[in-house]
């Protein structure tokens, strides 16, 4: 049985800014598929100050996790997600468990996972 669900929010969305020599951190969704059939999953981002990006597709294979770096382009159209403040939205055909997480490596930041929420 596959684990997990269809819809998935994280509303904590905010991509470290780049430094002088590399990039302060990154976020990164991680979805696993535990399931028989590759996941098609559809990602959806809204913005505080600009109109939603909607049709971002990814593909999971049956069996695996994979993990989408948000500061590299992401999807098959290559959407580079802006530096700010963003939530994202994520539609799969099959049942995915996620996970959101953030490296920040600004004075008095880390590492922490982003919980989302599922219906």
């Amino acid at each position: 049985m596959a684990l997990g669900k269809k819809t998935w929010v994280f509303a904590d969305g905010d991509l470290p800014p780049h430094g002088e020599k590399e990039p302060f951190g990154h976020e990164a969704l991680m979805v696993v598929n535990n399931g028989e059939q590759d996941a098609k999953i559809e990602l959806e981002f809204l913005f505080e100050d600009k109109e939603p990006q909607k049709g971002v597709h990814i593909t999971v294979p049956a069996k695996r996790v994979n993990c989408f770096r948000m500061d590299y382009p992401v999807g098959d159209e290559k959407f580079s997600v802006p530096f700010g403040q963003y939530a994202l939205i994520l539609n799969s055909d099959v049942p995915v468990v996620c996970l959101y997480g953030r490296l920040d490596r600004r004075p008095d930041m880390a590492y922490y996972p982003i919980g989302g929420f599922s219906n």
